[in-house]
Protein backbone atom coordinates (compact mmCIF):
# COMPACT_ATOMS: atom_id res chain seq x y z
CA UNK A 1 0.00 0.00 0.00
CA UNK A 2 1.43 3.04 -0.94
CA UNK A 3 1.46 4.80 2.19
CA UNK A 4 3.70 8.34 1.54
CA UNK A 5 2.33 11.07 -0.40
CA UNK A 6 4.52 12.54 -3.01
CA UNK A 7 3.26 16.06 -4.37
CA UNK A 8 3.84 16.05 -8.28
CA UNK A 9 4.93 18.74 -10.48
CA UNK A 10 2.04 18.78 -12.22
CA UNK A 11 -0.43 19.27 -9.13
CA UNK A 12 1.79 22.16 -7.94
CA UNK A 13 1.42 23.77 -11.39
CA UNK A 14 -2.28 23.35 -11.28
CA UNK A 15 -2.51 25.12 -8.24
CA UNK A 16 -0.23 27.56 -8.60
CA UNK A 17 -1.97 27.98 -11.77
CA UNK A 18 -5.13 28.76 -9.78
CA UNK A 19 -3.11 31.05 -6.96
CA UNK A 20 -1.91 33.26 -10.60
CA UNK A 21 -5.18 33.23 -11.73
CA UNK A 22 -6.62 34.67 -8.01
CA UNK A 23 -3.72 37.30 -8.15
CA UNK A 24 -4.97 38.85 -11.48
CA UNK A 25 -8.47 38.27 -10.76
CA UNK A 26 -8.04 40.50 -7.61
CA UNK A 27 -6.09 43.00 -9.11
CA UNK A 28 -7.94 43.11 -12.23
CA UNK A 29 -11.20 43.89 -9.71
CA UNK A 30 -9.13 46.58 -7.68
CA UNK A 31 -8.23 48.68 -10.61
CA UNK A 32 -12.11 48.26 -12.60
CA UNK A 33 -13.90 48.54 -9.28
CA UNK A 34 -17.19 50.67 -9.85
CA UNK A 35 -16.63 52.61 -6.99
CA UNK A 36 -13.75 55.33 -5.22
CA UNK A 37 -14.19 52.71 -2.45
CA UNK A 38 -12.65 49.24 -3.68
CA UNK A 39 -15.70 47.78 -2.34
CA UNK A 40 -15.97 44.38 -4.88
CA UNK A 41 -12.18 43.85 -3.92
CA UNK A 42 -12.41 44.37 -0.61
CA UNK A 43 -15.42 41.77 -0.20
CA UNK A 44 -13.77 39.28 -2.34
CA UNK A 45 -10.69 39.35 -0.34
CA UNK A 46 -12.62 39.16 2.66
CA UNK A 47 -15.22 36.51 1.76
CA UNK A 48 -12.79 34.54 0.61
CA UNK A 49 -10.71 35.08 3.75
CA UNK A 50 -13.45 34.00 6.22
CA UNK A 51 -14.60 31.08 3.89
CA UNK A 52 -11.04 29.52 3.72
CA UNK A 53 -10.11 30.05 6.96
CA UNK A 54 -13.36 28.64 8.84
CA UNK A 55 -13.13 25.83 7.02
CA UNK A 56 -9.39 25.32 8.55
CA UNK A 57 -10.99 26.47 11.75
CA UNK A 58 -13.61 23.26 11.04
CA UNK A 59 -11.20 20.56 10.01
CA UNK A 60 -9.41 21.31 13.35
CA UNK A 61 -12.36 21.56 15.93
CA UNK A 62 -13.75 18.49 13.71
CA UNK A 63 -10.55 16.53 14.35
CA UNK A 64 -10.60 17.52 18.38
CA UNK A 65 -14.20 16.14 18.53
CA UNK A 66 -13.83 12.65 17.14
CA UNK A 67 -10.89 12.12 18.71
CA UNK A 68 -12.56 13.41 22.35
CA UNK A 69 -15.43 10.75 21.51
CA UNK A 70 -13.06 7.74 21.05
CA UNK A 71 -13.49 7.89 17.77
CA UNK A 72 -12.06 5.65 15.87
CA UNK A 73 -12.90 5.15 12.42
CA UNK A 74 -11.42 8.13 11.08
CA UNK A 75 -8.22 7.46 11.93
CA UNK A 76 -6.85 6.29 8.90
CA UNK A 77 -7.15 9.47 6.99
CA UNK A 78 -7.14 12.03 10.11
CA UNK A 79 -4.03 13.31 8.44
CA UNK A 80 -6.46 14.75 5.94
CA UNK A 81 -7.71 17.02 8.62
CA UNK A 82 -4.33 17.95 10.32
CA UNK A 83 -3.20 19.23 7.05
CA UNK A 84 -6.14 21.20 6.01
CA UNK A 85 -6.25 23.07 10.01
CA UNK A 86 -3.00 24.44 9.66
CA UNK A 87 -3.77 27.06 6.87
CA UNK A 88 -5.54 28.99 9.77
CA UNK A 89 -1.88 30.44 10.51
CA UNK A 90 -2.25 31.78 7.02
CA UNK A 91 -5.61 32.80 7.57
CA UNK A 92 -4.66 35.01 10.35
CA UNK A 93 -2.46 36.41 8.00
CA UNK A 94 -4.84 37.37 5.29
CA UNK A 95 -7.15 38.57 8.23
CA UNK A 96 -4.38 41.07 8.95
CA UNK A 97 -4.97 42.75 5.86
CA UNK A 98 -8.35 43.61 6.42
CA UNK A 99 -7.12 44.61 9.53
CA UNK A 100 -4.39 46.67 8.14
CA UNK A 101 -7.72 48.20 5.95
CA UNK A 102 -9.76 48.72 8.61
CA UNK A 103 -7.23 51.34 10.71
CA UNK A 104 -5.82 53.00 7.53
CA UNK A 105 -9.69 53.43 6.36
CA UNK A 106 -8.95 51.69 3.36
CA UNK A 107 -11.87 50.02 3.35
CA UNK A 108 -15.52 50.52 4.10
CA UNK A 109 -16.81 47.29 4.73
CA UNK A 110 -17.99 47.91 8.21
CA UNK A 111 -20.34 50.85 9.05
CA UNK A 112 -19.74 51.00 12.75
CA UNK A 113 -15.87 51.83 11.84
CA UNK A 114 -17.05 55.58 11.78
CA UNK A 115 -16.21 56.64 15.17
CA UNK A 116 -19.10 59.11 14.10
CA UNK A 117 -22.16 57.04 14.91
CA UNK A 118 -20.59 56.25 18.34
CA UNK A 119 -19.91 60.23 19.13
CA UNK A 120 -23.14 61.34 21.31
CA UNK A 121 -22.32 65.07 20.15
CA UNK A 122 -22.11 64.50 16.72
CA UNK A 123 -24.85 64.60 14.19
CA UNK A 124 -24.09 60.84 12.89
CA UNK A 125 -25.00 59.55 16.42
CA UNK A 126 -26.21 56.27 15.87
CA UNK A 127 -28.05 54.82 19.28
CA UNK A 128 -28.08 51.35 18.02
CA UNK A 129 -24.28 51.07 16.96
CA UNK A 130 -23.13 52.99 20.27
CA UNK A 131 -24.95 50.20 21.99
CA UNK A 132 -22.64 47.43 20.60
CA UNK A 133 -19.31 49.65 20.59
CA UNK A 134 -18.18 47.94 23.71
CA UNK A 135 -17.78 44.43 21.03
CA UNK A 136 -17.99 46.13 17.57
CA UNK A 137 -14.94 48.11 17.62
CA UNK A 138 -11.75 48.45 16.02
CA UNK A 139 -9.89 47.43 18.96
CA UNK A 140 -11.82 44.20 19.58
CA UNK A 141 -11.82 43.36 16.03
CA UNK A 142 -7.73 43.41 15.74
CA UNK A 143 -6.82 42.05 19.24
CA UNK A 144 -9.72 39.66 19.03
CA UNK A 145 -8.86 38.15 15.78
CA UNK A 146 -4.85 38.02 16.98
CA UNK A 147 -5.50 36.52 19.88
CA UNK A 148 -7.65 34.40 19.28
CA UNK A 149 -6.97 33.17 15.54
CA UNK A 150 -3.62 32.77 16.94
CA UNK A 151 -4.89 30.32 19.74
CA UNK A 152 -6.36 27.99 17.27
CA UNK A 153 -3.12 28.28 15.34
CA UNK A 154 -1.50 26.91 18.34
CA UNK A 155 -3.53 24.16 18.92
CA UNK A 156 -3.68 23.05 15.18
CA UNK A 157 0.42 22.88 15.51
CA UNK A 158 -0.08 21.35 18.53
CA UNK A 159 -1.92 18.61 17.78
CA UNK A 160 -0.34 18.42 14.29
CA UNK A 161 3.07 18.00 16.36
CA UNK A 162 1.45 14.91 18.39
CA UNK A 163 0.23 12.78 15.73
CA UNK A 164 3.98 12.91 13.95
CA UNK A 165 5.67 12.27 16.88
CA UNK A 166 3.50 9.85 17.35
CA UNK A 167 4.94 7.59 14.27
CA UNK A 168 8.15 7.95 15.60
CA UNK A 169 8.03 7.64 19.25
CA UNK A 170 4.81 5.46 19.73
CA UNK A 171 4.51 2.68 22.01
CA UNK A 172 2.72 0.84 24.63
CA UNK A 173 2.18 3.98 27.03
CA UNK A 174 0.49 6.12 24.09
CA UNK A 175 1.55 8.57 25.71
CA UNK A 176 1.28 11.18 22.71
CA UNK A 177 -2.00 10.12 22.37
CA UNK A 178 -2.98 11.11 25.81
CA UNK A 179 -1.44 14.96 25.08
CA UNK A 180 -3.44 14.63 22.04
CA UNK A 181 -6.95 13.89 24.08
CA UNK A 182 -6.30 16.85 26.53
CA UNK A 183 -5.60 19.16 23.87
CA UNK A 184 -8.39 18.55 21.89
CA UNK A 185 -10.54 19.07 25.12
CA UNK A 186 -9.48 22.16 25.45
CA UNK A 187 -9.95 23.46 22.09
CA UNK A 188 -12.57 22.32 21.90
CA UNK A 189 -14.04 24.49 24.80
CA UNK A 190 -12.29 27.21 23.41
CA UNK A 191 -13.10 26.98 19.33
CA UNK A 192 -17.03 26.59 20.36
CA UNK A 193 -17.02 30.04 21.81
CA UNK A 194 -14.38 31.58 20.27
CA UNK A 195 -15.57 30.63 17.08
CA UNK A 196 -18.90 32.54 17.78
CA UNK A 197 -17.20 35.97 18.55
CA UNK A 198 -15.26 35.72 15.10
CA UNK A 199 -18.00 35.18 12.93
CA UNK A 200 -20.15 38.20 15.17
CA UNK A 201 -17.16 40.17 14.42
CA UNK A 202 -16.25 39.40 10.69
CA UNK A 203 -19.80 38.68 9.17
CA UNK A 204 -22.43 39.60 11.24
CA UNK A 205 -21.37 43.27 12.29
CA UNK A 206 -21.47 44.03 8.18
CA UNK A 207 -24.61 44.11 8.88
CA UNK A 208 -24.32 46.48 12.06
CA UNK A 209 -28.08 46.77 12.84
CA UNK A 210 -29.23 43.34 12.48
CA UNK A 211 -28.59 40.54 15.14
CA UNK A 212 -29.44 36.84 15.13
CA UNK A 213 -28.62 34.68 18.20
CA UNK A 214 -28.46 31.79 15.35
CA UNK A 215 -26.01 33.19 13.38
CA UNK A 216 -22.97 31.18 15.12
CA UNK A 217 -24.88 28.14 14.51
CA UNK A 218 -25.66 28.86 11.06
CA UNK A 219 -22.54 30.15 9.61
CA UNK A 220 -20.63 27.30 11.92
CA UNK A 221 -22.96 25.06 9.98
CA UNK A 222 -22.02 26.04 6.79
CA UNK A 223 -18.37 25.85 7.18
CA UNK A 224 -18.73 22.06 8.51
CA UNK A 225 -20.81 21.05 5.24
CA UNK A 226 -18.02 23.16 3.33
CA UNK A 227 -15.07 21.64 5.30
CA UNK A 228 -16.70 17.51 4.88
CA UNK A 229 -17.24 17.93 1.31
CA UNK A 230 -14.07 18.78 0.70
CA UNK A 231 -12.54 16.00 2.78
CA UNK A 232 -14.73 13.76 0.62
CA UNK A 233 -13.25 15.42 -2.53
CA UNK A 234 -10.03 15.09 -1.10
CA UNK A 235 -10.45 11.42 -0.24
CA UNK A 236 -12.31 10.53 -3.70
CA UNK A 237 -8.95 12.12 -5.92
CA UNK A 238 -6.21 10.96 -3.53
CA UNK A 239 -7.38 6.85 -4.08
CA UNK A 240 -8.01 7.47 -7.59
CA UNK A 241 -4.22 8.39 -7.23
CA UNK A 242 -3.21 5.24 -5.66
CA UNK A 243 -3.21 6.56 -2.30
CA UNK A 244 -5.60 5.58 0.82
CA UNK A 245 -6.26 2.12 -0.39
CA UNK A 246 -7.49 1.57 3.02
CA UNK A 247 -10.63 4.14 3.37
CA UNK A 248 -13.30 1.66 2.38
CA UNK A 249 -16.97 2.61 0.83
CA UNK A 250 -17.82 2.49 4.58
CA UNK A 251 -16.02 5.15 5.49
CA UNK A 252 -17.61 7.43 2.46
CA UNK A 253 -20.94 6.24 4.00
CA UNK A 254 -20.54 7.43 6.91
CA UNK A 255 -19.03 10.95 5.63
CA UNK A 256 -21.96 11.09 3.55
CA UNK A 257 -24.15 10.63 6.03
CA UNK A 258 -22.26 13.61 7.81
CA UNK A 259 -23.10 15.80 5.15
CA UNK A 260 -26.72 14.89 4.58
CA UNK A 261 -27.63 15.48 8.23
CA UNK A 262 -25.80 18.57 8.54
CA UNK A 263 -27.16 20.04 5.49
CA UNK A 264 -30.55 19.03 6.98
CA UNK A 265 -29.52 21.06 10.04
CA UNK A 266 -28.21 23.81 8.18
CA UNK A 267 -31.45 24.04 6.53
CA UNK A 268 -33.08 24.25 9.83
CA UNK A 269 -31.17 26.88 11.20
CA UNK A 270 -31.74 29.01 7.57
CA UNK A 271 -35.62 28.36 8.62
CA UNK A 272 -34.80 29.48 12.21
CA UNK A 273 -33.73 32.44 11.15
CA UNK A 274 -35.71 33.48 8.43
CA UNK A 275 -38.88 32.41 9.43
CA UNK A 276 -38.77 33.25 13.89
CA UNK A 277 -37.31 36.25 12.72
CA UNK A 278 -39.60 37.29 10.38
CA UNK A 279 -42.68 36.47 11.87
CA UNK A 280 -41.94 38.49 14.90
CA UNK A 281 -41.74 41.65 12.88
CA UNK A 282 -38.86 43.27 14.43
CA UNK A 283 -37.69 45.54 11.97
CA UNK A 284 -33.53 45.59 13.13
CA UNK A 285 -34.27 41.91 12.11
CA UNK A 286 -36.18 41.38 9.58
CA UNK A 287 -34.48 44.23 7.55
CA UNK A 288 -31.90 41.62 6.80
CA UNK A 289 -34.21 39.25 4.81
CA UNK A 290 -36.12 42.23 3.26
CA UNK A 291 -33.08 43.40 1.60
CA UNK A 292 -31.87 39.34 0.55
CA UNK A 293 -35.34 38.54 -0.95
CA UNK A 294 -36.15 42.23 -2.62
CA UNK A 295 -32.52 42.42 -4.36
CA UNK A 296 -30.81 39.21 -4.54
CA UNK A 297 -33.66 36.89 -4.74
CA UNK A 298 -31.83 34.44 -7.01
CA UNK A 299 -29.19 33.86 -4.42
CA UNK A 300 -31.22 33.87 -1.41
CA UNK A 301 -33.30 30.93 -3.05
CA UNK A 302 -31.09 29.52 -4.81
CA UNK A 303 -28.91 29.10 -1.97
CA UNK A 304 -31.40 26.88 -0.59
CA UNK A 305 -31.85 25.12 -3.86
CA UNK A 306 -28.52 24.04 -3.67
CA UNK A 307 -27.62 23.30 -0.06
CA UNK A 308 -30.87 21.49 0.77
CA UNK A 309 -33.00 20.40 -2.00
CA UNK A 310 -29.76 18.99 -3.78
CA UNK A 311 -27.81 16.93 -1.06
CA UNK A 312 -31.71 15.90 0.12
CA UNK A 313 -32.68 14.22 -2.71
CA UNK A 314 -29.54 13.06 -3.74
CA UNK A 315 -27.88 11.78 -0.85
CA UNK A 316 -31.04 10.39 0.60
CA UNK A 317 -30.33 7.09 -0.77
CA UNK A 318 -28.38 4.85 1.24
CA UNK A 319 -26.24 3.07 -1.04
CA UNK A 320 -25.21 6.23 -3.10
CA UNK A 321 -23.14 7.36 -0.18
CA UNK A 322 -20.79 4.35 -1.70
CA UNK A 323 -20.37 5.57 -5.17
CA UNK A 324 -17.49 7.52 -5.58
CA UNK A 325 -19.00 9.67 -8.86
CA UNK A 326 -22.27 10.91 -7.21
CA UNK A 327 -20.26 11.63 -4.05
CA UNK A 328 -17.81 13.89 -6.11
CA UNK A 329 -20.51 15.35 -7.46
CA UNK A 330 -22.38 16.12 -4.58
CA UNK A 331 -19.07 17.48 -2.85
CA UNK A 332 -18.06 19.71 -5.84
CA UNK A 333 -21.82 21.12 -5.58
CA UNK A 334 -21.86 21.73 -1.57
CA UNK A 335 -18.47 23.46 -1.50
CA UNK A 336 -19.10 25.52 -4.05
CA UNK A 337 -22.94 26.20 -2.50
CA UNK A 338 -21.90 27.03 0.78
CA UNK A 339 -19.49 29.57 -0.74
CA UNK A 340 -22.16 30.90 -2.08
CA UNK A 341 -23.78 31.16 0.99
CA UNK A 342 -21.13 33.34 2.52
CA UNK A 343 -21.22 35.46 -0.41
CA UNK A 344 -24.89 36.10 0.29
CA UNK A 345 -24.00 36.83 4.16
CA UNK A 346 -21.45 39.65 3.21
CA UNK A 347 -21.99 41.00 -0.06
CA UNK A 348 -25.59 42.92 0.60
CA UNK A 349 -24.50 44.24 3.71
CA UNK A 350 -21.25 45.86 2.29
CA UNK A 351 -22.84 47.09 -0.49
CA UNK A 352 -25.37 49.28 1.54
CA UNK A 353 -22.11 50.29 3.54
CA UNK A 354 -20.41 51.51 0.87
CA UNK A 355 -23.44 53.01 -0.84
CA UNK A 356 -23.90 55.49 2.31
CA UNK A 357 -20.18 55.97 2.25
CA UNK A 358 -20.83 57.21 -1.10
CA UNK A 359 -23.83 59.13 -0.88
CA UNK A 360 -22.56 61.19 2.44
CA UNK A 361 -18.78 61.78 1.41
CA UNK A 362 -16.20 63.17 -0.76
CA UNK A 363 -17.12 60.49 -3.98
CA UNK A 364 -21.07 61.29 -4.22
CA UNK A 365 -21.08 60.77 -7.54
CA UNK A 366 -20.41 57.18 -7.43
CA UNK A 367 -23.24 56.52 -5.29
CA UNK A 368 -25.55 56.26 -8.57
CA UNK A 369 -23.26 53.07 -8.98
CA UNK A 370 -25.05 51.64 -6.55
CA UNK A 371 -28.46 50.51 -5.16
CA UNK A 372 -30.97 47.94 -5.94
CA UNK A 373 -30.34 47.65 -9.17
CA UNK A 374 -28.41 44.78 -10.52
CA UNK A 375 -24.35 45.00 -9.79
CA UNK A 376 -21.84 42.12 -11.48
CA UNK A 377 -20.20 40.87 -8.32
CA UNK A 378 -22.86 41.61 -6.01
CA UNK A 379 -26.07 41.02 -7.24
CA UNK A 380 -24.37 37.47 -8.41
CA UNK A 381 -20.85 36.36 -8.65
CA UNK A 382 -18.84 37.42 -11.58
CA UNK A 383 -15.60 36.12 -13.26
CA UNK A 384 -14.06 37.87 -11.43
CA UNK A 385 -15.13 36.24 -8.26
CA UNK A 386 -14.56 32.87 -9.76
CA UNK A 387 -11.57 33.22 -10.51
CA UNK A 388 -10.71 34.64 -6.69
CA UNK A 389 -12.18 31.76 -5.33
CA UNK A 390 -9.93 29.52 -7.50
CA UNK A 391 -7.17 31.72 -6.59
CA UNK A 392 -8.02 31.20 -3.05
CA UNK A 393 -8.82 27.41 -3.15
CA UNK A 394 -4.83 26.63 -4.86
CA UNK A 395 -3.61 28.26 -2.32
CA UNK A 396 -5.67 26.08 0.24
CA UNK A 397 -5.07 22.60 -1.57
CA UNK A 398 -1.39 23.75 -2.42
CA UNK A 399 -0.61 24.29 1.72
CA UNK A 400 -2.79 20.90 2.37
CA UNK A 401 -0.93 18.84 0.24
CA UNK A 402 2.13 20.09 1.14
CA UNK A 403 1.41 19.10 4.77
CA UNK A 404 0.38 15.94 3.29
CA UNK A 405 3.34 14.76 1.79
CA UNK A 406 5.30 15.84 4.68
CA UNK A 407 4.45 12.18 6.57
CA UNK A 408 2.77 8.87 6.33
CA UNK A 409 -0.66 9.18 4.97
CA UNK A 410 -1.91 6.65 7.46
CA UNK A 411 -0.83 7.20 11.42
CA UNK A 412 1.49 4.53 12.19
CA UNK A 413 0.89 3.88 15.76
CA UNK A 414 -2.40 5.66 16.88
CA UNK A 415 -4.31 3.03 18.95
CA UNK A 416 -7.43 3.15 17.01
CA UNK A 417 -6.01 2.92 13.41
CA UNK A 418 -6.65 -1.21 13.45
CA UNK A 419 -10.73 0.02 14.14
CA UNK A 420 -10.38 2.62 11.24
CA UNK A 421 -8.47 -0.49 8.98
CA UNK A 422 -11.65 -2.21 9.76
CA UNK A 423 -14.39 -0.29 9.71
CA UNK A 424 -17.89 -1.57 8.76
CA UNK A 425 -21.28 -0.29 8.34
CA UNK A 426 -24.26 -2.62 9.04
Amino acid sequence: MNNQFTFESGQKRLFLGMIALGVVCMLATFMFDDDALHTRFWTNFLHNTVFFTGISFIMLFIYAAFTSAYAGWFVNFKRVFEAYSQFIIVGLGLLMVVIAGLWMHAHHLYHWADESLVDPNSPNFDPVIAGKSGFINKNWYTFGTIIIVGTWAFFAKKLRDFSLDEDVNGGTDYAQYKKTKKYAAIFMFFGAFSSAAMIWQWVMSIDAHWYSTMFAWYSTASFLVAALALTIATLIYLKSKGYYESVLPDHFHDLGKYIFGFSVFWTYLWFDQYMLIWYANNGEETVYFQERMNNYSVLFYGNLLINFVLPFFVLMRNDVKRKAGIMMFAAIMLFFGHWLDFFLMIKPGARLTAEEALAHGSHAADAAHHGSNFLMGFTIPGLLEIGTFLGFLGLFLYLGFLQLSKASLEPKNDPYLGEALHHEVI
